[in-house]
């Protein structure tokens, strides 16, 4: 089975890439975040039309994920359970399903802007309910995952420059001990480093050549509990799909699987 993640930054603005890299890579299941859209303007006949059912939680032109899957889409549920609220709102930023006997969370957390700024608590505290919510799945004997954009780069080495990043959100010590957090609730990040480049970043910002200049972030991660990471075969970014007109500034994380029958 092969598993992606990939932020798209508004699936209408990326659909015809997204369902040829579908087509392309032989992927069956895509954890999506950032569509940017509403339940009612998700493409789900397009996406039916190449053998994908969809489970989709979105409200509007902000946040919202979704799962896509050729195998399957089994007692989905909507939302982070427990999970805060912002500016006395529930946003759209987790779904999870079981996909040909895999459970699998998509998941976009809050950016956290600054750290001063209210959002960046809100994002740790989006973090602690995450960890209570999935430590269940995760101790748990079938394979689990929570996939997507973490807005955390795990170490000084999952950014281009540290120096640039001093005093930033996404490499504070507070959000570096939320995933600590998170992987102590029996998880683990699958994909190894290095991949097949020195540093295997997700996002680079559209501005100043950042793609060009290799100036990223390693941000969209995989964690998967043991029956997961003991069934990883492959893992690598798909820099390729970050390139040319009309790209997302993420690109997709790619994850083989070998399970048993």
């Amino acid at each position: 089975m092969r598993i992606a993640t990939f932020n798209v930054n508004s699936i209408t603005a990326r659909l015809p890439r997204l369902l040829a890299w579908l087509e392309s890579s032989g992927t069956d299941v895509v954890c999506v975040q950032e569509t940017k859209c509403s339940e009612a303007q998700f493409p789900y006949e397009q996406l039916r039309e190449l053998g994908y059912e969809a489970a989709v939680n979105a409200t509007g032109r902000w946040n919202g994920v979704a799962l896509i899957s050729k195998v399957g889409l089994e007692d989905v549920v909507r939302g982070l359970p427990g999970g805060p609220e912002y500016e006395g709102v529930e946003e759209p930023r987790a779904i999870s399903a079981t996909c040909g006997g895999v459970r699998l969370w998509s998941v976009y957390v809050p950016n956290g802007r600054e750290v001063e700024h209210d959002h960046y608590g809100y994002k740790l505290d989006w973090f602690r309910a995450l960890t209570a919510a999935v430590a269940e799945d995760a101790a748990g004997p079938r394979p689990f995952a929570v996939l997507g954009d973490y807005n955390v780069a795990p170490t000084d080495e999952d950014v281009y420059d540290p120096a640039v990043f001093a005093g930033l959100t996404h490499v504070t010590p507070a959000e570096r001990a939320a995933l600590e957090a998170l992987r102590g609730a029996g998880l683990s990040d699958v994909v190894p480093r290095p991949l097949k480049y020195d540093r295997p970043y997700t996002y680079w910002d559209y501005r100043q050549l950042a793609f060009p200049k290799n100036r990223g972030m390693r941000i969209d991660l995989v964690y998967g509990n043991e029956p997961f990471a003991k069934a990883v075969t492959d893992a690598y970014v798909d820099r390729e799909e970050r390139k040319g007109k009309g790209a997302s500034d993420h690109a997709p994380v790619v994850v083989d699987l070998a399970l048993d029958a």
